[in-house]
């Protein structure tokens, strides 16, 4: 079961795609269905997971294509599965899903109901990369769609000034954790 892995990150990104390409065109039952759709399905993918996986083994890696491969640096795109990351991808599916299911309501009369839900799905699809990755490239890919997600959820109601200086603060500040953390690679 453990390599359907890599289907967890992709439902949510798979729902982050459909709502922003088809996003006008579709209803709001059916942008509701497919932004927490996606990650419930994520949620209960992992709990299948987690019930095949066993820790004692060892943990799970899996390669799914290398990015290149110059002068023995060679990045993967994988996913490393340990107790650990088990934790945080069910946290990650299940907070994430019991976010959407209230935002359906929530956000029921909102004109960027969509939009919303596609910047929703695509931080849970950022934040399952994030700790799924097995190397610290992947990871810092995550990391940089988690940025990006925050800055576009804070300044979703962008109309209003001080929730575009807000997410303009919150880029800044992601800007100087993304210099420390590139520092550190």
């Amino acid at each position: 079961m453990t390599e359907l892995l890599w289907v967890i990150p992709a439902l949510p990104l798979l729902g982050a795609f459909v709502l922003i390409t088809l996003g006008t065109k579709l209803s709001r039952s059916a942008a509701s269905f497919v932004g927490a759709g996606s990650v419930g399905l994520s949620a209960l993918l992992v709990i299948l997971i987690g019930l095949n996986y066993v820790p004692s083994s060892g943990p799970f890696r899996q390669v799914l294509w290398q990015w290149m491969d110059v002068a023995g640096f060679s990045p993967s795109f994988g996913f490393h599965l340990d107790s650990l990351s088990m934790v945080f991808v069910f946290v990650i599916t299940f907070v994430g899903f019991l976010i959407h299911v209230y935002s359906t309501e929530f956000m029921a009369e909102d004109e960027g109901f969509t939009r919303f839900f596609a910047y929703l799905n695509l931080f849970v699809a950022s934040m399952l990369i994030l700790v799924l990755a097995d190397n610290l490239v992947l990871m810092y890919l995550g990391w940089e769609g988690v940025g990006l997600c925050s800055y576009l959820l804070i300044g979703f109601w962008y109309e209003e000034k001080k929730n575009g200086d807000a997410a303009r603060k919150a880029s800044i500040v992601t800007r100087v954790g993304d210099t420390a953390m590139a520092i550190g690679l």
